[in-house]
């Protein structure tokens, strides 16, 4: 185990989310991430924005941002349908830039579906800054325990 795992590592959280503990994988490069699911069944998932997220002006990676709107626009999908899925298409703006420190978090909401694919916008913020706006096309899989 590492040292980068440690509760004593751990960043400070808001109220209400709690880790994802992707603990291997691809969640483990990107993460730590967090998950906030409300009682009326609407999500965010969230990160902070942490050295290893940056590109070399100091903002956070493109590509972080991009792989982090896969996983929160696909999580709509779960939350609709109870279903996995896979990303067939990802179409995003870059809006605004995140910086060290900042909580970015991001939500989607299914607005389609056809023959198991699954049309969802999304939107990724810090405060009340948008980042980044995006549309994607999800894959339904097999259901969800």
């Amino acid at each position: 185990m590492t040292d980068d795992l440690l509760e004593e590592n751990a960043v400070p959280i808001p109220e209400g989310y709690q880790s994802m503990n992707w603990t291997r994988g691809f969640g483990r490069q990107i993460g730590p991430l967090y998950e906030r699911i409300e009682e009326d069944g609407t999500y965010r998932r969230a990160f902070l924005v942490q050295e290893h997220h940056t590109n070399g002006m100091g903002n956070c990676h493109g590509g972080m941002l991009m792989a982090f709107a896969d996983v929160a626009f696909g999580h709509a999908v779960t939350m609709a349908y109870h279903r996995y899925w896979v990303t067939v298409r990802l179409l995003t703006d870059f809006i605004s830039a995140a910086k060290v420190g900042d909580w970015v978090e991001g939500t989607g909401i299914a607005t389609g579906d056809e023959d198991d694919f699954i049309t969802v916008k999304g939107r990724i913020w810090c405060g009340d800054r948008t980042i980044m706006t995006g549309t994607g096309v999800f894959k339904a899989l097999g259901e969800r325990p």
